[in-house]
């Protein structure tokens, strides 16, 4: 009978430690959670103040860094800014230099991070405060107004990392994890600078694994205020510098299908954190001291472990950054031989492919929407360049030199029939993500635009087949006054195009003027009025065929409605920008 009650008892204990590991896991996926969703909140609140952020204070070196700071500390990711970054390479948005200082600057930005934990998530009770922020972001939560909408979902995003932190502290002390690592590190404890080695891939290690530094470093902070023998603040400062490293993981994850330029900014990102690695190791025990020194002496808060690890965190990122700041060129160079530019391939092959969303979705759907709207800019650029291989099928004195000019016009019509099912594709797996009302209205007009381009692709092949059929015919060809008046047409429906990519190549902010689409519009209609009442009258006065009249008139006709389509992109675009 004892016996039996041992087994009950040593089951009873293991169903409970089982339990808590899993509400430690728990814990520590709602920390995540509530990070991710506070971070997306922010984001959405602040979307186009992003990017216009980056797009100004990126202009030298010093500045990117202060932008890298600033959006890193608003948006509570260093990994959000760096995947973010890499993808504005990735589109042609930011150059390498730019880049490389809003690294800089998103790794002192994370720092604060961990000054928050420190001032109130161990100290104060905040998980108390959960419940009561949650009833604040409710209402907002459920607002027809997306940016009050995006406020809640910062409100709640924040109210469960801190519920998550205060489970993950309970979790951890009903595990007796302490013990544990207690036990793990008697081992190690007294191999000197071997363990400090061995804690900075450890904390590599894990970031890779959490993909969240801010994560890591709660566990880090809370290993340490629970005062573990053999875990010091050297063994915590380890911990936060492989997390710096491992950190590095999910930018150069984000660059792996994206072009050379950003998985050169990946590359930059992982030098930078790891060479600063590097240096601080070569001389950790001064440093962790000159820290000490800071936080008791200028600080005054000498007997608070958490500031003092806070603080090695962010003089550690600081100390990186103006070590490196003055050499961001060399890290350019670098970097740039490291990944050389391959070899340009064919037009064809370059044409084949989507420029700015071949890397994948950006770090959150709102600008993702900017990438696929740059894409839209060169889908209207390529239905510009198939335009011009039309005239060349006039002018071909051969059927071989025909047959060369009609190929490109067909192969140009199979790309813009790629290009609008790769950007819906696209678009919607960005609807799939949390959008703000403006940002679905975006992709409803982006979806419209696509499939006007497609429409332009194929009444531009449309021209071609045309001209095909008449060479096929044989008997007769266009007279000199139905040249002038299809040249005429094409110059228009060129100029028409023109003035649509010069709109989808307006800034955000810019409104649409549609006065010259308008004008454009207008001169095509014009000149199929006359051409279709010139048409009818050289058929009865029996100047040319009733077939060639035929072809002649199609071809005017395909050329009005391609302006119709160029008019339905601009007039999307702008009530887009409404």
């Amino acid at each position: 009978m004892p016996h039996c009650h041992n087994e009950i008892y040593y089951l009873l204990l293991t169903m409970d430690t089982v339990l808590n590991l899993f509400s430690l896991l728990g814990s520590l996926a709602l920390f995540l959670f509530g990070m991710k969703t506070m971070s997306e909140g922010l984001e959405k609140f602040a979307g186009d103040r992003l990017r216009a952020i980056l797009a100004a204070m990126t202009k030298n070196r010093v500045m990117g860094v202060v932008t890298g700071i600033l959006i890193t500390a608003l948006i509570q990711s260093s990994s959000a800014t760096t995947v973010m970054v890499v993808s504005f390479v990735n589109a042609g948005l930011m150059n390498l230099t730019q880049a490389i200082g809003v690294i800089m600057g998103a790794n002192v930005g994370t720092t604060v991070t961990a000054w928050m934990i420190s001032a109130i998530g161990f100290k104060v009770n905040i998980a108390a405060l959960t419940l009561p922020l949650m009833c604040v972001g409710m209402p907002l939560i459920f607002s027809s107004i997306s940016k009050r909408k995006s406020v809640g979902e910062f409100i709640f995003g924040f109210a469960f990392l801190f519920m998550g932190l205060s489970y993950l502290q309970q979790s951890a002390t009903d595990l007796n994890i302490g013990s544990y690592v207690a036990t793990m590190l008697a081992g190690v404890a007294n191999g000197g600078f071997f363990t400090i080695l061995l804690f900075v891939v450890v904390g590599a290690l894990v970031t890779m694994l959490v993909q969240a530094s801010a994560a890591t470093m709660a566990i880090t902070l809370m290993l340490f205020d629970m005062h573990i023998d053999g875990f010091g603040f050297e063994q915590a400062a380890a911990l936060a510098m492989g997390q710096n490293i491992g950190t590095t993981i999910t930018a150069f994850v984000a660059s792996l299908t994206a072009n050379t330029q950003a998985r050169r900014a990946a590359l930059a990102h992982m030098f930078f954190n790891v060479f600063g690695v590097i240096v601080v190791l070569i001389m950790f025990y001064p440093f962790c001291d000159a820290v000490t020194w800071i936080v008791t002496n200028l600080l005054h808060s000498g007997d608070n472990d958490l500031f003092r690890l806070s603080a090695f965190h962010t003089t550690f990122n600081i100390f990186n950054t103006l070590l490196l700041i003055g050499f961001v060129k060399q890290i350019e160079m670098f970097v740039c031989r490291v990944l050389p530019m391959p070899e340009n391939p064919e037009n064809k092959d370059k044409e084949n492919r989507l420029v700015f969303i071949s890397g994948g979705l950006l770090s959150t759907a709102e600008l993702s929407i900017l990438q696929a709207n740059k894409e839209i800019l060169v889908f209207g650029e390529r239905c510009r360049r198939m335009l011009s291989f039309v005239p060349d099928t006039l002018d071909c004195k051969t059927q071989e030199d025909f047959d060369a000019a009609y190929k490109k016009i067909i192969h140009y019509e199979q790309i813009t029939d790629n290009m609008e099912d790769e950007i819906g594709k696209y678009l919607g797996l960005v609807s799939e993500g949390r959008l703000s009302g403006e940002s679905k209205t975006s992709i409803a007009c982006m979806l419209r635009e696509i499939g006007e381009l497609e429409s332009i692709g194929d009444g531009i092949f449309h021209l071609g087949r045309t001209i095909s059929r008449l060479r096929e015919y044989g008997e007769e060809s266009f007279n000199e006054d139905q040249m002038t008046h299809i040249r005429r047409a094409i110059q228009i429906v060129d100029d028409s195009l023109i003035a649509m990519v010069q709109v989808l190549s307006l800034p955000e902010e810019k409104k649409v003027n549609l006065k010259e689409n308008i004008s454009i519009e207008d001169r095509l209609n014009e000149l199929r009025t006359i051409c279709t009442d010139k048409n009818v009258q050289a058929i009865n006065n029996k100047e040319y065929s009733y077939r060639l009249g035929t072809y002649y008139i199609d071809f005017i006709n395909e050329c009005e409605k391609i302006g119709d389509y160029v008019m339905n992109v601009v007039q999307s675009v702008a009530k887009m920008r409404e």
